[in-house]
């Protein structure tokens, strides 16, 4: 159970990992292929605004990958409960504000890591 958790926080990790790369480096091409919905002239606009969130999402990152590094098996569940809880907030607002497949792509994923911590 501790190696399907542990593979799952790192999968969060990577995948806000790409969120960061995108979104502090890539906004203005790989962000727009992502938000298609978007008018095209906002992402020059947003530039600095999506840096700023693909920054908060390096923190989520760091705290994700410190609770795999932690050697103490209880600080390290609390940890990670504490970034996969951010992550799920971060998730369902998310779902309610811009579009509900951020939950699933998001939010789902931490969720279960949470189920799996408490378990």
């Amino acid at each position: 159970m501790e190696l399907l958790t542990n593979l799952l926080i790192g999968l969060i990790a990577a995948l806000h990992l790409y969120f960061l790369w995108f979104e502090m480096f890539a906004w203005e091409t790989t962000g727009r292929k992502i938000f298609r919905q978007m008018p095209k002239d906002i992402f020059p606009k947003t530039k600095v605004m999506a840096a700023n969130q693909g920054l908060y999402n390096g923190f989520l990152v760091a705290g994700l990958v410190w609770s795999l590094i932690i050697t103490d098996p209880v600080w390290a569940d609390k940890v990670a409960l504490f970034f996969l809880t951010c992550v799920l907030i971060a998730g369902i607002f998310g779902a309610i504000t811009a579009s509900k497949k951020i939950f699933y792509v998001q939010g789902l994923p931490a969720l279960v890591g949470i189920v799996l911590i408490l378990i």
